[in-house]
């Protein structure tokens, strides 16, 4: 057992493993495993029917957290300066495996994100746009509400900004 700075309790990870990799070194299976959990979680658990697949892949980074044995436990994908909001990077897509929710992953992966954000953009700020429910999650890593309440897909989301 470990102590994590970014939690308030103890975590029992026996180890885990980080895979950062831009669109276009992914190999299939990687792809064809991020594409399930998103529909997954996004369109089948939160039953929005979107397009997921929106174009911005192609452009961005995907950081992939493994467990001991190999499962993706969550992943996110990092999107470059400019190419969802104008002088932002952004971090997006950020989800957790169903079946290893209430484990700290979703947390894990977004103070990986934030750290992976600073080596591929520098003192970029970033901006989120958050499903509402998760406002108190992405507050505690420094990111404030920026605007209203507004619908994507039928679900209640915010903007959000983190600034170093």
């Amino acid at each position: 057992m470990r102590k994590n700075i970014y939690f308030d309790r103890d975590i029992h990870f026996m180890s885990i493993r980080f895979e950062l990799k831009h669109f276009s070194e992914l190999t299939l299976n990687e792809l064809y495993a991020i594409m399930v959990l998103r529909q997954q979680v996004f369109v089948v658990e939160q039953t929005c029917a979107f397009l997921d697949a929106d174009g911005l892949d192609q452009q961005s980074w995907h950081l992939i957290c493994y467990t001991d044995s190999g499962i993706m436990a969550a992943y996110c994908r990092l999107l470059p300066i400019g190419l969802s909001y104008p002088g932002y990077a952004s971090i997006g897509r950020v989800v957790s495996e169903p079946t290893l929710r209430k484990e700290g992953y979703g947390r894990l992966i977004m103070a990986e994100a934030i750290r992976r954000c600073t080596e591929l953009f520098g003192d970029a700020p970033l901006k989120i746009g958050a499903q509402l429910y998760l406002k108190n999650f992405y507050e505690s890593f420094g990111f404030a509400v920026v605007g209203d309440v507004y619908d994507e897909d039928g679900i209640d989301h915010i903007k959000m900004v983190r600034r170093e």
